[in-house]
């Protein structure tokens, strides 16, 4: 049990939710119970608004410099206790140490890029203006407060994302991550904060029933912006809430994210990275490589390969820091994955590897020769099932990868560089890789989907421009002639 993490965190106070609903947070893999927590309604979530409404005007006075080191210290806290954090992410996701290690670490990176917003939010931008004489000066300032809705998959990663950003602007907070993995996603996040200087109400950390609460956490009249991270189904529903209120919202939603193997690739580097890029995390992740393509020319071989290396991934507990394949969350998403298998079956597809249940894990199941206009290679598969599909020449590549609702990720592998850029700029997604796979992130770099993969970016500049609010200020420094 980890007794520490089982209180809200709204302003500033640790306490039970006033919820008579009491969730269990189970370890996926054992499915052993690692905190209780008793949640919060929706008199919780007004409390957390209001503190956060409250707290936020004198944050966004805090000098920069104040902001920063705040920011920067929570860093070094993330830092000094990343191993203990590794652990929690491994046992409440069952995600394997090296991803969670590299959670950890990546997000250490997030918080100090996104500290630099501090200064950015009071340097004015200057234009130039038609006029004679006027002056046009773009400022940024703090939206004000911002609702979070983290998912299960990269909670910490997730969460951090919108948080740091929104903290570094002046914005306060309120965040929601998933049931599953409140801990990871909010919990000891809220805690570093706290110990790094955060004053009270800046950042409150909240879980609830959503049959309780309904959709009042995206329709409370206090947060001006929503940050959505989950299914596109849900997404369009915030989106729509977002628009009948007025809200500025960020949605980073579903993927079918295409791999594509051109005939000049180096095989040894696109089959590594194919099996990397679908099966970190048991495949739980939206810029997931969900459908693989490759040239008629390799394909024999490639799939073979791949067979061959995605057979041998360690598989079991995720405590072994030697495993690759853990648990999948919960049993629900199981039952889901195994009913995607057996629709693959039904369609038709030639299952290569078939993979086994063995307690919460599934090991890799993978098809070849799979129709992309298939049900099967159109669904976002959340789960260890890779699809390889090959193709004639180029034209037929870019077509193929393009037939899909989703736009988040793509990747592209040929040993002409030029080649893959212009391929890679041609894939219909908001981030696309040549000779790399589909799951990257950089802090300073946009992250985001188009089509039904999302609004908005998170990271850089991008992100600074999410979390804040733009003024036009001129100044007319000479005196203007009017025409009447």
């Amino acid at each position: 049990m980890i007794e520490k993490y089982s209180k809200q965190f709204i302003g500033g106070i640790w306490r039970d939710g006033s919820s008579d609903i009491v969730y269990e947070d189970v370890n996926p893999f054992n499915n052993e119970v690692i905190a209780r927590f008793k949640l919060s309604n929706k008199e919780d979530i007004n409390k957390a608004y209001v503190a956060a409404k409250h707290a936020q005007k004198i944050w966004a006075e805090t000098p920069a410099e104040e902001k920063k080191k705040v920011l920067l210290r929570a860093a070094e806290l993330f830092q000094e206790r990343k191993d203990e954090f590794a652990q929690i992410l491994v046992k409440e996701t069952g995600s394997s140490f090296l991803k969670s290690m590299g959670e950890v670490l990546s997000i250490i990176e997030m918080i100090k890029d996104a500290a630099t917003y501090s200064d950015r939010i009071n340097t004015p931008v200057m234009v130039p203006s038609s006029t004679p004489g006027k002056e046009n000066l773009i400022f940024h300032k703090p939206a004000g407060v911002v609702g979070i809705i983290s998912p299960f998959n990269y909670p910490l990663f997730l969460s951090i994302r919108a948080v740091a950003p929104a903290l570094a602007v002046g914005d306060a907070v309120v965040l929601k991550p998933d049931l599953q993995t409140q801990i990871s996603g909010g919990f000891i996040i809220s805690e570093v904060f706290e110990q790094a200087g955060l004053p009270k109400g800046v950042l409150n950390v909240l879980t609830c029933d959503m049959e309780e609460v309904g959709d009042y956490f995206v329709e409370h009249p206090i947060p001006s912006i929503i940050s959505f991270t989950g299914s596109t189904a849900v997404g369009r529903h915030i989106g729509a809430l977002c628009g009948k209120h007025l809200k500025k919202v960020a949605l980073e939603l579903g993927g079918n994210s295409p791999l594509v193997v051109l005939e000049d690739a180096d095989l040894d580097q696109a089959v590594d990275a194919a099996v990397f890029g679908k099966f970190i995390h048991q495949g739980q992740i939206c810029m997931i490589t969900n459908r693989i393509f490759v040239h008629r020319k390799l394909y024999d071989e490639f799939v073979t390969r791949y067979v061959e290396k995605a057979e041998q991934l360690p598989y079991g507990d995720p405590m072994d820091q030697k495993v690759v394949i853990g648990p999948i969350i919960n049993e629900r998403q199981i039952q889901k994955i195994l009913q995607y298998v057996e629709l693959g079956k039904q369609e038709g597809h030639k299952l290569v590897l078939e993979g086994q249940r063995i307690g919460n894990v599934l090991t890799p199941f993978v098809f070849a020769d799979v129709k992309n206009d298939s049900k099967l290679a159109q669904t976002e598969i959340f789960g260890p099932i890779a699809m390889i599909i090959p193709f004639d020449d180029e034209k037929e590549a870019l077509e193929l990868a393009n037939e899909t609702e989703y736009g988040l990720s793509g990747a592209v592998f040929t040993k002409d560089f030029e080649r893959g850029i212009e391929f890679a700029r041609q894939l219909e997604s908001g981030m696309a890789h040549v000779n790399d796979q589909t799951v990257n992130s950089a802090p300073n770099t946009p992250f985001g989907g188009v089509k039904a993969s999302g609004l908005g970016r998170y990271g850089g500049e991008w992100g600074f421009e999410e979390f804040t609010s733009v003024k036009w200020v001129s100044v007319q420094r000479e005196r203007r002639n009017y025409p009447f």
